[in-house]
């Protein structure tokens, strides 16, 4: 991270990362494909984190207390795993690279996947769980920019809570409950 941070995305090798972390280029290949891939390590824990709270939840939980412990257990470990500083940086690193935004999105279409594969699991129609899929992409995203935006002190789960009450209150039809 420091590397890329410092020379940038593209000037930083794949010599230079393994050189820093002490050990051979073998070595940094049998743990990543590529360079890319250090940003994005953590993706499929990440993701499996998010479809192991759907799936978890006790038997007759709303679609909405499913989501919400979806975005709470992913929030949760992305801001315990390195913390905001390194959500910051990285972040950085990924906005200054059209295909590191490139590949951040495809990581989001692919959690959006594994929501809405994890919430047909349990029984939710396919459209609701389609939709829900890409709701809790997008609250998560949001929150995550705010979450790393200079000067936001809440906590992401707190954020994304947040968001997801501001999905509520744009989609409620008037004159409805």
């Amino acid at each position: 991270m420091q590397l890329f941070a410092e020379g940038g995305f593209d000037a930083t090798t794949v010599a230079g990362i393994a050189g820093r972390a002490g050990v051979t280029e073998r070595t940094f290949f049998r743990h990543f494909a590529d360079k890319r891939e250090v940003l994005f390590a953590g993706e499929a824990h990440l993701e499996a984190v998010f479809v192991d709270a759907i799936a978890g939840a006790p038997a007759g939980t709303s679609l909405t207390d499913r989501l919400v412990a979806a975005l709470d257990a992913g929030g949760g470990v992305l801001q315990d795993a390195r913390g905001r500083e390194f959500a910051r940086a990285r972040n950085e690193i990924i906005t200054a690279n059209e295909q590191l935004q490139e590949r951040e999105l495809l990581k989001l279409a692919k959690l959006s996947r594994a929501v809405t594969g994890a919430l047909t699991a349990r029984g939710v129609a396919d459209v609701s769980a389609r939709l829900a899929g890409d709701v809790v992409v997008s609250v998560f995203r949001t929150a995550f920019a705010r979450w790393i935006a200079p000067g936001e002190a809440r906590d992401l789960t707190e954020l994304q809570r947040e968001g997801l009450a501001m999905i509520g209150d744009l989609v409620r039809v008037p004159g409805t409950s």
